[in-house]
């Protein structure tokens, strides 16, 4: 029996990640990280830093990234639901600026990995939400990069239908639309 299930998404790279669950009267166990498993299916990434956030309904974190610095992503919920989300900015994909979001939560216990050359963000839904991270790179905070939100061109469907405010950092409100990102990279390719 596989202990996990790798599924594709629409965007080369990005997958949702299963796994088996054992539950008894005591409770339950899972194993969301197995190095051999995960390079059989083809996700040869070594993590180095792990991170865990406690936000609440309606916090909406993101669109981050690192440009030199670039993570990948292995993110689950533990506590609560959210809407998670990755946009492609690899400049050489067919699905550059595309984006795909899934639901995390305590109850699906899915995960979803998100490589490197993606912008990554969550909108919290439940009163209150746990979210678990495990990161192929250091946080590097004079890289640290984002897109606005509601960019128009990515145009993320959020589910905002009981939200009733979005909750953003003072950075967050700040990040650049995704054109002003074009333009970055077009600007650095030409130097």
């Amino acid at each position: 029996m596989n202990k996990f299930q790798f599924i594709e998404t629409p965007i080369k790279g990005l997958y949702i990640i299963e796994q088996n669950v054992f539950e008894d009267k005591r409770g339950y166990f899972l194993e969301t990280y197995n190095y051999k498993d995960f390079k059989k299916a083809g996700l040869n990434m070594v993590f180095v830093q792990d991170n865990q956030s406690k936000s609440k309904k309606g916090v909406l974190r993101g669109l981050h990234f690192q440009r030199k610095y670039p993570q990948g992503k292995l993110v689950r919920v533990i506590k609560g639901e959210v809407f998670d989300v990755a946009v492609d900015l690899r400049k050489k994909s067919n699905t550059f600026g595309k984006w795909y979001g899934c639901i995390l939560n305590e109850k699906n216990k899915r995960q979803f990995y998100i490589p490197e050359g993606f912008a990554h963000g969550f909108l919290v839904l439940s009163s209150e939400a746990e979210f678990l991270y495990k990161c192929s790179n250091f946080y590097h905070p004079e890289d640290e990069y984002g897109i606005i939100w509601n960019d128009s061109d990515i145009n993320i469907n959020w589910p905002l239908d009981y939200i009733h405010e979005i909750i953003l950092s003072d950075k967050d409100k700040c990040w650049i639309s995704f054109k002003e990102y074009k333009n970055l990279i077009i600007r650095n390719d030409a130097q």
